[in-house]
């Protein structure tokens, strides 16, 4: 990743030597849908993690260890920009956004996924790209449009479908309802970050957030820490959701945004479901159900009807 900066830089030799734009125009053909595919496989498995960690360590303790994991991976970068976050009034608003944004949201996720297959986790996440629309409109004045609006009712057309269903028998009501507060909260979040943390680098702000909200989190994750022993596929599948799902994937969505905009590499969102229900399915024989599918085509379908209006 080059920078304008950066490339201004390149002596004429170094220039000579680099590939000819059609060259150029070939490989970012296939990177860019490489890059999303992986990044929706690696936040379609974290649903995964979360689904084989969590009923050994419970919800606050592996939310701990995903925040402290995902901000040593991304420390370096806040250390990069450590002059843009002086004051204690960055820091108070670093904060509440990680809170908002990153603490309580994933033990939410981690609590629903204790109590629903993988899969329900991932399509509810889904749903965070109609929230951020709908906060935008109800708390700061953003306009919706119909076409949103509708987009808005569809997804939520396949909520009450997704918690009306069972597995094995058992009501996934409340773990939907975890996971859609989740959503709403990344809603919140996306928003604050765009109004109150413009022209800080991305990284930079992750790595504070997470920073902050592990610090927030761990006296709550020692207070409920399990006294018994846990397993070693625990211990692995909780460092994976920390240093892979949290940590180097924020590292590639950011690359991705600088490359190619927020607008296109939002387009993980539609990847995240198949790969999280697909996992479950693989990895913890979790049944596929037809309410599943039904909800996340109407979820998905909506993201992208609401994607549409917004560009």
């Amino acid at each position: 990743m080059r920078s304008p900066e950066l490339a201004a830089t390149v002596p004429p030799k170094a220039c000579a030597s680099a590939p000819a734009p059609a060259a150029d125009s070939a490989r970012a053909g296939w990177r860019t849908p490489l890059e999303l595919t992986v990044l929706g496989a690696i936040w379609g498995g974290s649903f995964l993690f979360m689904r084989e960690s969590s009923k050994h360590f419970g919800a606050v303790p592996l939310v701990e260890m995903r925040l402290g994991l995902g901000a040593l991976i991304l420390l370096p970068f806040l250390w990069k920009a450590r002059e843009s976050f002086r004051g204690a009034n960055i820091w108070a608003k670093l904060a509440l956004i990680g809170t908002i944004n990153s603490a309580v949201p994933f033990v939410l996720f981690a609590w629903a996924s204790q109590r629903a297959p993988a899969g329900v986790g991932a399509i509810t996440n889904s749903m965070a790209v109609l929230f951020t629309a709908l906060v935008g409109f109800l708390f700061f004045g953003e306009k919706i449009g119909m076409q949103r609006a509708i987009a808005l009712l569809i997804g939520f057309a396949g909520v009450v479908v997704l918690a009306s269903g069972k597995t094995a028998g058992a009501s996934i009501g409340w773990a939907v309802a975890a996971g859609c507060a989740a959503a709403f909260l990344y809603g919140i979040g996306a928003n604050l970050v765009r109004r109150q943390l413009t022209g800080l680098p991305a990284a930079a702000v992750a790595a504070a957030t997470l920073g902050c909200s592990a610090l927030l989190t761990l006296p709550f994750a020692i207070a409920n820490w399990p006294e018994h022993s846990i397993p070693v596929n625990a211990w692995v599948s909780a460092s994976m959701l920390g240093v892979l799902c949290t940590g180097i994937a924020f590292v590639m969505y950011y690359r991705l945004i600088q490359r190619i905009g927020a607008g296109r590499a939002v387009a993980v969102t539609y990847l995240v479901p198949l790969f999280g229900m697909a996992f479950g399915w693989i990895r913890l024989h979790e049944p596929v159900t037809l309410t599943m599918l039904i909800a996340a085509t109407l979820i998905l379908g909506s993201v992208a009807m609401s994607q549409r209006a917004a560009k």
